[in-house]
């Protein structure tokens, strides 16, 4: 069985996950690898010195591939950044002839007409934000929310008969010199590149498993070290995703500032800070810091999820993860703040913090494992690299998800040419 490497190429860490596909949909972890960033590495979430990410990448490979004992055969990589358009589109037709099952070919041709269609509304977006009228935009993911057939819900329309069909489908789009960076990274450290994933799809892909039934509805967000990403899930459907670029850089960034140290010496405070080692005047000086932009992510947060049509209300549940998580300061201020008040939420949201033990269909090699009995536990730490599989690796691991989809979905023969055009291209 073939494996594959989740790659998660953060503005803070690169996180790498191999893994086999297993029985019954589970996806079996054989070895994790974690490198620092330099700090000029990324931008806004995006590349911006493919040498240095690079070498980044390289670091957490040997550590992945010594841990597992083999290499990746395939690969994933996630995509990040506010240029990244993720929306849902709503189609609803009349068929000609109601008694004529639905064809694969006739689902084709409607879902790529959705494409075409948003890919023009992605383009456009993104010339706006960025001044570039040629700007171009690839397609990165689509997947179906909901497919409805004269009021029945469907999980997969093929064979259906009916006359009122309403398809609910969800696209996202990346401006091509960031795929060509992810591209460029790949090539120079030969990984067979499968596809690229937008972030917040991905840890989406990894909440649900392989529960095509699954009814989960909840906000995921995911803060990074450059970005926050935010995904609306309803009834086991990804909504949309939005991006904003605050993240936990710019907490340290304003530590030290008020504290008038250097940025590693800031980082290390706001560690110091959630651990209770800081003495009380500078823990004063370093809360009065993070409370500031604090104040300032929460507002981005409340602009994101305005900008999802929401027709109802918000789901309540609000799942975070990613390593600016951890900051004990964000998840008391979203759990018993104000901050959502005008926002269409029924309620108080509830909030918390990603446990890996929540996501379905995973297992860790046996040998691998401090401890356990084969099911992943919460917070395992492999033997071979003390790096603990935590929240943090949300998004690695729901890369992994992502490959098993595209690869259940792609015809042999598709994946077959693909290594044949990589061969000829080395």
């Amino acid at each position: 069985m073939s494996t594959i490497l989740g790659l998660d190429i953060g503005t803070e860490y690169v996180k790498a996950v191999l893994a086999k596909p297993g029985k019954e949909a589970t996806l079996e972890i054989l070895g994790v690898g974690k490198a620092r960033q330099e700090l000029g590495s990324m931008h806004a979430g995006a590349i911006a010195d493919i040498p240095a990410v690079i070498a980044s990448c390289e670091e957490a490979l040997v550590q992945v591939e010594e841990s597992a004992g083999v290499r990746a055969d395939t690969t994933v990589v996630g995509i990040a950044g506010e240029l990244i358009k993720g929306n849902t589109t709503n189609v609803k037709y009349t068929r000609k002839d109601p008694s004529a099952p639905i064809t694969e070919a006739e689902m084709n041709e409607v879902i790529k007409k959705v494409q075409q269609k948003t890919a023009e509304v992605a383009r456009k977006t993104v010339a706006l934000e960025t001044g570039n009228s040629n700007v171009e935009v690839r397609l990165i993911n689509s997947a179906i929310v909901s497919l409805v057939i004269d009021g029945y819900k469907v999980s997969n329309p093929v064979g259906f008969k009916g006359s009122d069909v309403e398809i609910i489908i969800y696209t996202a789009f990346a401006p091509m010199i960031h795929v060509a960076a992810i591209e460029k990274v790949c090539a120079e450290l030969n990984l067979d590149l499968l596809t690229v994933a937008v972030e917040p799809f991905a840890v989406c892909r990894a909440i649900l498993g392989d529960n095509s039934d699954s009814d989960f509805s909840g906000i995921v967000i995911d803060i990074g070290g450059g970005t926050t990403d935010v995904a609306v899930v309803e009834d086991g459907g990804v909504e949309g995703t939005r991006m904003f670029s605050i993240g936990g850089r710019s907490f340290t960034h304003q530590i030290a500032e008020a504290v008038g140290v250097d940025f590693e010496t800031a980082e290390q405070y706001k560690l110091d800070y959630d651990s209770g080692k800081l003495e009380d005047d500078l823990k004063a000086k370093v809360e009065s810091a993070l409370s500031r932009n604090l104040s300032v992510w929460l507002t981005g947060a409340q602009v994101a999820l305005e900008e999802f049509n929401q027709n109802g209300s918000f789901p309540r549940n609000i799942l975070l993860c990613g390593g600016g998580a951890s900051l004990s300061l964000l998840q008391e201020s979203l759990a018993v703040s104000d901050w959502y008040q005008d926002l269409p939420f029924s309620r108080r949201p509830v909030i918390h913090l990603l446990d890996i033990a929540e996501l379905p269909d995973l297992t860790i090699k046996d040998d691998q494992k401090v401890s356990g009995t084969g099911a992943i536990s919460s917070t395992p730490e492999l033997l071979k690299t003390n790096v603990t599989l935590d929240h943090s690796f949300a998004t690695a691991l729901g890369l992994l998800r992502v490959g098993t989809d595209t690869l259940a979905s792609a015809p042999e023969e598709n994946r077959l040419k693909a290594k044949i055009n990589k061969i000829l291209q080395n």
